[in-house]
């Protein structure tokens, strides 16, 4: 029998633990009001090759990343391209979300992400 090789850095587990332990207020509110009632599921700082995504839903290869401000600077927008590339080379499908519009659309973001589920990812 063939063991398959994990897809993943273990090293980053028990930091994963502790992410989901300190969520950000933005990344909590996606969490406890609309992600952890949502009827597909989800999991929080999952490990993925050398990354540790916010949420991702292996149902339909799903991640969605919560950015700060510091991914509109110029490092953080390349550091985040490259990141991108590699996690849809996984044939996963990354959508990225700004702090500031779960705080200042809430119902926009949680609608978005529905209609993307429905009408793009399945």
């Amino acid at each position: 029998m063939v063991k398959t090789q994990r897809k993943h850095n273990k090293g980053l587990t028990n930091l994963a633990k502790t992410l989901r332990k300190n969520q950000t207020k933005e990344e909590k509110r996606l969490w406890y009001d609309f992600l952890s009632k949502h009827s597909l599921r989800f999991l929080r700082q999952k490990v993925i090759d050398n990354y540790i995504v916010d949420f991702y839903c292996h149902e339909i290869r799903l991640i969605i990343e919560i950015d700060g401000s510091q991914h509109y600077e110029e490092k953080g927008l390349l550091k985040d391209k490259v990141r991108t590339e590699k996690l849809e080379d996984r044939d996963l499908t990354v959508i990225r979300i700004s702090n500031k519009e779960i705080n200042d659309n809430f119902d926009g973001v949680c609608e978005y992400i529905d209609w993307f589920i429905k009408n793009v990812r399945i």
